[in-house]
């Protein structure tokens, strides 16, 4: 198992193809109906499409997110460059319901900006979430993500809000 870090609930571990069951259900329960998931594109293009992105080196990519006293797959964050912006780091996760509202989303992400701008040497961190969507953007809150703008989002068409962090204010 290759061990990205732990916390003090999780262990945030490489995804591998046997995780595309697991990360199955959850594309499947958090899917908009216009965008339902199957298992096959899962483990044929998706996860080979996340497993790619641990080739920008250790700490960047897609991490299964276990739950330690139960050792449950319970969803999956992210930390890799923000696209189009070589000098981003777009932080984000994706969690069962069930373990939403429970502190994991705030525990995982702490974690991973805390080895961007540690170990990795990240510049700047952004995340963003639908306007809807107040856990998430508590979330990005709680960690110290500092709103940037808001837009569109390209992919639902709905207002969207960005959030970021700058080395500098992460240091001070």
């Amino acid at each position: 198992m290759d061990i990205l870090l732990e916390t003090e609930r999780l262990i945030l571990r490489r995804l591998t193809i046997a995780d595309a069951e697991s990360v199955y259900a959850i594309r499947l329960e958090i899917a908009k109906s216009s965008d339902v998931p199957t298992l096959d594109d899962t483990r044929n293009r998706w996860l080979p499409f996340i497993l790619s992105y641990y080739q920008e080196g250790h700490g960047f990519g897609y991490w299964a997110a276990i739950e330690k006293v139960t050792n449950e797959f319970i969803g999956w964050f992210y930390f890799r460059s923000a696209p189009n912006k070589a000098t981003e780091t777009a932080i984000g996760y994706f969690l069962k319901r069930s373990a939403w509202g429970k502190g994991y989303a705030t525990e995982g992400a702490r974690a991973l900006i805390l080895k961007g701008f540690t170990e990795l040497r990240v510049k700047r961190v952004v995340a963003t979430a639908l306007t809807c969507n107040i856990a998430s953007i508590r979330v990005m809150e709680k960690v110290g993500l500092r709103f940037e703008k808001l837009f569109t989002d390209d992919a639902s068409g709905t207002e969207a809000l960005r959030y970021c962090l700058l080395r500098e204010d992460f240091d001070a």
